[in-house]
């Protein structure tokens, strides 16, 4: 009999050469911008995570005013393994001050995460949530700014993140091909929105490394529910909850459902999940892992479908006080 595996799958990242791991490390809750997280909780979550095989840490200068780019690195170098054994992703254009995708701004910005972060680069420097500035400004100045630190060797790849699907497509059709290597968008592709499906064609068809986050809707998919800012509507919000309670009935768990939801498609290569403890990165770790081995509990996933099929793809405004 075929072992089950003890590792997470690594998947390539679109034509990077990189390999990430299939479950990504989201590091804004070191940030406490979701309650306050130890820095000793943040070390043993992120070796925890390594040891299991997640290969890819994700933060961002934004989360926590610094504060998560700072615990990462101390986290990063305290596991005492060879630089390229862990990919890191960072962003620049979003700070807790406000948004500012000029050269200069971003061009500081990558000195001081690596600073922070304590490294001599990062494996991808994404353009923060892009919606909030000047689409155009991003195609014309920030990304060949960032094309200058690829050449300087601060990062090894580029890409843009936001919420709303069409600034992927505007930004891709306006850079020569190759320009932008990954691209991260987030509440897409989970059990309520599964609206970013129907990009990933033309996503492949550009060769951009796909990763998505939020797989848990920023808290939709759980039995605690969202917090108090999530920007849902009363709605969503009804009948996620309705979702979950159903789950927790029969045994099962939402939140492992909607992680399986989200990984089950072999086209994205990493589901970003915020984690700030060894039991989340355990449950997380889990999830992929009985994936792999006994597929999705499709009974529960047509039932819980089922649930939200009124709200399905019902999504947002721009504009959430935090990610």
């Amino acid at each position: 009999m075929a072992s089950s595996p003890s590792k997470v799958e690594l998947r390539e990242l679109g034509n990077t050469g990189l390999k990430v791991s299939c479950v990504g490390f989201g590091a804004s809750p070191f940030g406490n911008v979701f309650g306050t997280v130890s820095e000793e909780d943040a070390i043993s979550s992120v070796g925890e995570a390594f040891r299991l095989g997640i290969n890819y840490f994700d933060t961002s200068p934004y989360y926590g005013g610094t504060l998560s780019e700072k615990v990462l690195g101390k986290a990063l170098k305290a596991l005492g393994v060879p630089r390229h054994d862990y990919i890191v992703s960072t962003k620049c254009g979003r700070y807790i001050e406000g948004f500012d995708f000029s050269a200069d701004r971003v061009t500081r910005s990558i000195d001081e995460s690596l600073a922070r972060l304590q490294l001599d680069y990062v494996d991808i420097l994404q353009c923060h949530d892009i919606e909030f500035g000047s689409l155009d400004q991003v195609v014309n100045e920030t990304i060949p700014a960032l094309q200058k630190l690829k050449e300087a060797g601060k990062i090894r790849f580029l890409g843009i993140t936001g919420l709303p699907l069409e600034i992927f497509t505007y930004v891709l059709d306006r850079v020569p091909p190759g320009t932008v290597d990954v691209i991260l968008s987030y509440c897409h592709y989970s059990i309520n929105d599964s609206t970013m499906e129907d990009l990933l064609p033309y996503l492949k068809s550009k060769g951009v490394g796909i990763i998505t986050a939020s797989p848990l809707a920023m808290g939709l998919l759980t039995e605690s529910g969202p917090p108090s800012w999530h920007p849902a509507s009363p709605e969503l919000k009804s009948a996620c909850q309705a979702a979950a309670a159903y789950c927790k009935e029969k045994g099962k768990n939402i939140s492992k459902l909607a992680m399986q939801y989200s990984l089950s498609n072999k086209d994205i290569s990493s589901v970003l999940v915020g984690m700030n403890s060894v039991r989340q990165v355990e449950e997380n770790v889990a999830a992929a892992l009985d994936l792999e081995t006994a597929g999705k509990d499709e009974e529960t996933l047509s039932e819980v479908e089922a649930i939200l099929k009124p709200v399905k793809n019902q999504t947002w405004p721009s504009g959430i006080q935090q990610r």
